[in-house]
């Protein structure tokens, strides 16, 4: 068990990366919606939250429109979600850099239990009963499990069997779970990824949230979703997690609103964007995961969303003679490739992990990420060959003795 601390002296992060053009039918229902005054109500109004609905049954998942909430991003959710449920939180190590920061904002003591090496998303059963047993030994008390169905950072999807042990560990403590189910329309190759929500298994006990930023809308739209169990318990946290987004009010905006609502239905270039997104990002993601393991990093093959984490401990010795002995430098080295240190997701400052994204290799200016959405390889971009050329080249220049 790892409990954290709050970081004192928080670094700033790296320029976040272009990410894709926007889907012209949604800025145009935006632009449409411009002289809209009026803000959604606190968690959504009913035509958004109908809307969801409708995104989660395509899904599998039956859902009202009174146990949805939506809010401006998936953070803003979460700091609404512990809130409501009162408590530790427990996290995977590691985990997406998003899940701790609102715990500690609250005040909140945060526990990490380490991931099986199988996939990230989800801690190791035996090592949830550990820590929680260990949190409450010094006081705590554990109420929220989050998890991922597709993680980020690793771009793994654990195995069913893996996510119900899991789940059931979850459920015999008594937390809540989060099930983060951002990515799980981002799968690189959904013929070979079962994939199934914790809501599936544990319906009444399982809140499930999703970031629209990651498929539905761009990354500059913030709006994100929560489904809340059809019980009596679901509702009181639903109540609950209502009136702390209430106590903050940072609406979604009204225009947003009206396309984010759009979106939700999925029209036909909605679906065929989703589908060009988890295509190119696989492709990316599998070209990434071929250079870094050939340099001598050991990676898990990522299957979904745009990320993959890399670790190169076996590498420790070269890249110690480079002064490069905690993630942190690590970062530094390889920024240009979207590099960001495992510190920043749960992992120990002087582990040499590092998550790299395929949108670094994307493209600098709106046309060259159009190319790639469009290209039936875009491997053989230039400007793709390139970046990976150069990430080949850094990585060999890390481990190769000096004047070697």
């Amino acid at each position: 068990m790892q409990r954290t601390a709050p970081d004192p002296q928080r670094e700033p992060d790296p320029e976040p990366p272009a990410g894709l053009p926007v889907l012209p039918e949604l800025a145009a229902h935006l632009a449409a919606a411009a002289d809209r005054t009026e803000a959604e109500p606190p968690g959504g109004g009913a035509p958004l939250r109908t809307a969801a609905c409708g995104y989660w049954e395509r899904r599998g998942q039956a859902t009202t429109p009174d146990r949805v909430l939506v809010a401006p991003g998936a953070p803003a959710l979460l700091l609404a979600l512990y809130a409501a449920a009162d408590g530790t939180v427990v996290l995977p190590r590691p985990c997406s850099e998003w899940y701790a920061p609102p715990a500690r904002l609250l005040g909140r003591p945060v526990h990490l239990a380490p991931v099986p090496a199988e996939s990230g998303g989800v801690p190791d059963p035996f090592a949830l009963l550990e820590t929680v047993r260990r949190a409450r030994m010094h006081g705590d008390s554990p109420r929220v499990l989050v998890l991922s169905v597709a993680d980020d950072p690793t771009g793994t999807c654990p195995a069913p069997e893996q996510l119900h042990e899991v789940c059931e560990a979850a459920a015999e403590e008594g937390l809540w779970i989060i099930s983060d189910e951002t990515r799980r329309d981002l799968l690189h190759d959904p013929h070979d990824t079962v994939m199934l929500s914790p809501a599936e298994m544990l319906p009444g006990e399982v809140v499930v949230l999703t970031d629209l930023r990651a498929t539905l809308v761009p990354a500059s739209w913030p709006a994100a979703l929560a489904r809340f169990p059809a019980t009596d318990r679901g509702a009181v946290l639903r109540a609950a997690a209502l009136d702390a987004l209430t106590a903050v009010p940072v609406p979604v905006p009204g225009p947003l609103g009206c396309a984010v609502t759009h979106a939700l239905g999925e029209p036909d270039e909605v679906r065929a964007r989703t589908a060009a997104m988890a295509r190119v990002y696989g492709t990316l993601a599998a070209a990434l995961h071929h250079t870094v393991t050939e340099a001598g990093a050991v990676c898990r093959p990522p299957h979904s969303g745009s990320h993959l984490y890399a670790d190169l401990e076996p590498l420790r010795r070269p890249l110690a003679a480079r002064g490069i002995v905690e993630s942190r430098a690590l970062e530094r080295r390889l920024a240009p490739w979207g590099a960001r240190g495992g510190h920043r997701f749960g992992d120990a400052p002087g582990a040499l992990r590092v998550r790299l994204g395929a949108e670094a290799l994307l493209g600098t200016d709106r046309e060259q990420r159009r190319r790639v959405l469009t290209a039936p390889d875009p491997l053989e971009l230039p400007h793709i060959i390139e970046a990976l050329t150069a990430l080949s080249r850094a990585l060999a220049g890390l481990i190769t003795p000096a004047g070697g």
